[in-house]
């Protein structure tokens, strides 16, 4: 089932409904969490939508089983969207008529959350913890998974405030589970409430966090912008554990530079932005580039162009990341669409830095960063994480030396580093072109050979670049093809299809570029009908196929809005698309 939370930013929202899924999660049951939030600090919708499962979960669904309203303008937002036999439960004082909510099959559950708040709590903040515990009763949940969570979140603030919270909520349960549990048909128990077994609850910008942690990153820098924020928020919560130099920038361009000295004085550094902070480090990706700087940016997509819509997803970014800087030089893309991708992708592309000495973006989105799913612990597997450096010299390495070329050509384009501080690794270089040992030069003869050298790069690259998964049938009549965040939805529109008797699957692309063209090119040219599915407005994972196989798709199913793909919503344009009857 899914149970929508919706109402103006400040009224609590957001934390009622990390607080409802942390408390569905302890009970053992699957949840997938997707936020909807406006970029102003008051005022404005906001929504917490939650889908709750025995089963694995990996997107949203349309389909709403249970609203909780905090104002008016949410239930009619929102009441259209919910079955028959749903429920909308709210603050008696709105006054809502829940006569025009009956004639649509929907329960009306009127509760008096503010004063219930004020008068047990002292306080009408509170009102969200009251709907909390409405939410059990009503649902017929455990109750002592919402004191769980309640003791949890507040442990900090003292017994008081638990005390508090915790009668607030116990008197919305009662309320909801007295007047309207016994006409409600859907219900919630826990399956597993053993803290041994419990799964994790996180988003994707803490995956990768996480996996730059385990990676060995030591250095992160940025400047704050929306989505890519908590990135750097969940690195700099566990600096000083870990021993990472955590700074806060005046502006991305800063940012950048920062991490490609840190990398430069031998650290594993990264930055993470969105799409406009990543077009301020452009120029600073070319001087990486030339001088052959290990540097990992996190680039989190938003909706644009400019400011765009700061808090809304979309994948704009992929021809432009692919291409940006002045020049033509190496880099490679890696796009997740998971998170246990965030994960594996935030120490690999460290290696793949240091390995290829060059820019590696991580390629995520909005409705990837900030989507809370419950995962298995055993999916972070930490055994397989190995840490590859490249091609950096050791100082017994260094001591044997009596020439040291830092841009050394070489067959594969890659050249020994040094770090500094060894008296035998003393080298310049620049962000001019320049020759082995890093001078500036014009020669027309070493500019084509430095130029060739680390275009080479390309060609061991393809080596490291993982082709598509296919997912569903070997033989089927339709190809799905998706990259990012997209995944979740075209997987259970994917999975849909085939229950409805259809013959098809769908081809997932994250190593992006070098685009894994060999690799790519025998499931492409099977296909008998490509669909590409994409956030964007020009489908531009399937210009890159064409540009790099002259493989087309047949048709695209393309959402620009700032809004996630559903698998309904996949389903109803796959059917006007493709022209079949789904």
């Amino acid at each position: 089932m899914t149970i929508k939370i919706g109402g103006e930013a400040g009224m609590g929202v957001e934390s009622g409904g990390a607080g409802l899924t942390k408390a569905l999660s302890r009970g053992g049951l699957y949840v997938f969490a997707l936020q909807d939030y406006m970029s102003r600090i008051r005022g404005g919708h906001n929504f917490f939508q939650i889908r709750v499962s025995t089963q694995e979960l990996f997107t949203h669904s349309d389909d709403v089983h249970l609203l909780i309203a905090f104002t008016k303008d949410c239930i009619e937002r929102h009441k259209h969207e919910i079955v028959k036999g749903g429920a909308i439960l709210y603050d008696e004082s709105l006054g809502y008529d829940a006569a025009s909510l009956k004639e649509l099959g929907i329960l009306a559950c009127p509760i008096p959350l503010v004063k219930l708040a004020t008068e047990i709590g002292g306080h009408r903040i509170m009102a969200n913890t009251c709907a909390l515990g409405a939410t059990a009763g009503l649902t017929g949940y455990d109750f002592e998974r919402i004191k769980d969570i309640i003791e949890t979140n507040f442990k900090k603030k003292g017994e008081e405030v638990i005390a508090k919270n915790l009668a607030v909520a116990k008197a919305g349960y009662d309320a909801a589970h007295k007047n309207y549990a016994a006409n409600y048909q859907y219900k919630l128990e826990p399956v597993n409430t053993d803290p041994a077994k419990r799964r994790m609850v996180l988003h994707g910008n803490q995956a990768i966090g996480l996996g730059a942690i385990a990676g060995g990153c030591k250095f992160i820098s940025a400047y704050p912008m929306t989505p890519g924020t908590s990135i750097f928020e969940y690195i700099t919560a566990h600096a000083n554990k870990y021993g990472i130099v955590s700074k806060q920038t005046e502006d991305e361009l800063a940012a950048i530079l920062f991490a490609i000295g840190a990398n430069h004085a031998g650290v594993r550094a990264m930055t993470c932005t969105s799409g406009g902070g990543f077009s301020l480090m452009v120029e600073a990706l070319g001087l990486a580039s030339i001088t052959e700087t290990p540097v990992v940016i996190a680039e989190v997509q938003r909706g644009g162009p400019s400011t765009g819509l700061p808090t809304r997803t979309e994948q704009p970014d992929l021809e432009f990341v692919i291409s940006a800087s002045q020049g033509e030089t190496p880099r490679i893309v890696l796009a997740p669409s998971t998170i246990e991708e965030c994960f594996e992708m935030g120490w690999r592309a460290f290696n793949l830095a240091e390995k290829y000495q060059c820019p590696v973006i991580i390629l995520s989105d909005l409705y990837l960063s900030s989507q809370l799913r419950t995962i298995d612990k055993s999916r972070f597997d930490f055994s397989k994480i190995k840490i590859n450096r490249g091609q950096l010299l050791t100082k017994e390495q260094l001591d044997k030396i009596s020439d040291y070329k830092r841009h050394a050509i070489t067959d594969s384009g890659i050249s020994p580093r040094a770090i500094p501080g060894h008296p035998n690794g003393v080298y310049v270089t620049t962000s001019d072109e320049h020759t082995e040992y890093g001078y500036a030069v014009e020669e027309a003869e070493v500019r084509n050979k430095m130029m060739e050298k680390r275009m080479r790069k390309y060609e061991a690259m393809m080596e490291d670049m993982r082709g598509p998964e296919l997912y569903g049938d070997k033989d089927a009549e339709f190809t799905f093809i998706g990259w990012g965040s997209t995944y979740g939805s075209i997987r259970e529109a994917v999975d849909r299809l085939r229950k409805n008797g259809m013959k098809v699957n769908f081809l997932k692309f994250a190593d992006l570029w070098p685009f894994p063209e060999a690799k790519a090119r025998p499931f492409l040219e099977k296909a008998k009908h490509l669909v590409a599915v994409e956030n964007n407005f020009t489908g531009q994972l399937a210009n890159v196929i064409r540009k790099c196989t002259g493989i087309g798709v047949n048709s695209k199913i393309l959402k620009y809005s700032g809004r996630p793909f559903s698998p309904e919503e996949i389903m109803a344009n796959f059917k006007e698309e493709a022209k079949v009857n789904v």
